[in-house]
């Protein structure tokens, strides 16, 4: 109940944030206009987020190699890019419910693909807190202090240690002994599964996702209003900051909202608000139109192969 009251008043506060925003800034936002030039940016920022998207199914891949679950690369890239789209479904699981059930059957061992869609949240977490530190101060309005320069290596170190093996591998063993004391005795042994290194590969390849996403958005705003090459970095953090807290917050499918209001209320101070308003709309769009395309375009490829 309390939980469902909470997706109400985010919901609320999101939608009441970007209607005053709008209403603001309405005759500014309908006298923006897009020439060719910035037509062909958005078309780039498409294809920039589809991608980074198609990176994304990749480096899902590369995550169950580290558990010892080797699989044909170019059939999960397609699962993924055909479950991304549900993560606009309300609860926010499905995409990642639907990545579990074709793992296993692949034959993917199910607690090495349930681990798997664990990881890559945290993975991707961790990657977003690097570049927020790495460029947080480019759009904090005033000096950041240290206590919050402390929380954000500390929750940064938390992650990093929650995927490490050390860590990781006796909850595994765990939760393993606990599932075999409720299977009946003539359930299948239960496959033992670890991981034998630190998941750096994956790591930096979530933060190649991040750049590619953070670079669709930049292109975005480019095809808006002239950049500077020391913006970028502005842009950059405000990105990973904003996707991020759409990423966690509860309630929010596909961030929806939450990373529309965090990146507004980012970049509002330093850039025309229309601008910015106009572009995170877009952005939005385009996100869907190229999380729409890798679904389909999968689809199609899976298609052909079976003709």
């Amino acid at each position: 109940m309390i939980k469902q009251i909470l997706r109400w008043l985010i919901l609320g506060g999101t939608l009441f944030f970007l209607v005053k925003a709008l209403n603001n800034h309405w005759s500014e936002v309908t006298a923006i206009q897009i020439d060719a030039v910035g037509w062909s940016i958005l078309a780039m920022a498409i294809g920039v987020t589809l991608l980074a998207h198609t990176w994304g199914g990749w480096i899902w891949t590369q995550i169950l190699q580290e558990l010892n679950q080797p699989v044909p690369t170019s059939q999960f890239v397609q699962v993924y890019l055909k479950t991304n789209i549900a993560k606009y479904l309300p609860g926010n699981v499905w995409h990642h419910y639907g990545r579990i059930v074709a793992a296993k059957n692949a034959q993917v061992s199910v607690g090495a693909a349930t681990l798997s869609v664990l990881l890559e949240p945290l993975l991707l977490a961790a990657a977003a807190l690097i570049i927020i530190i790495l460029c947080g101060s480019q759009f904090a309005v005033t000096h950041t202090n240290l206590g919050i320069q402390a929380l954000q290596f500390c929750s940064l170190a938390v992650v990093l240690c929650a995927v490490h093996p050390w860590f990781l591998n006796p909850v595994i063993r765990l939760v393993s002994k606990l599932k075999a004391k409720k299977s009946v005795n003539n359930s299948p042994p239960i496959v033992a599964f670890k991981l034998k290194r630190y998941p750096l590969k994956p790591l930096l390849g979530e933060l190649g996702f991040l750049v590619l996403r953070s670079t669709g958005f930049i292109l975005t705003v480019l095809a808006l209003t002239s950049l500077n090459i020391n913006q970028i970095p502005l842009l950059l953090g405000a990105f990973s900051f904003a996707w991020l807290l759409g990423f966690i917050v509860p309630g929010a499918p596909g961030g929806l909202g939450v990373f529309e209001v965090t990146a507004i209320a980012l970049l509002q101070h330093r850039f025309p608000s229309a601008v910015i308003i106009s572009a995170i709309a877009l952005y939005r769009l385009i996100s869907i139109i190229a999380e729409t395309a890798g679904a389909g375009l999968a689809w199609l490829d899976e298609h052909l192969a079976r003709s």
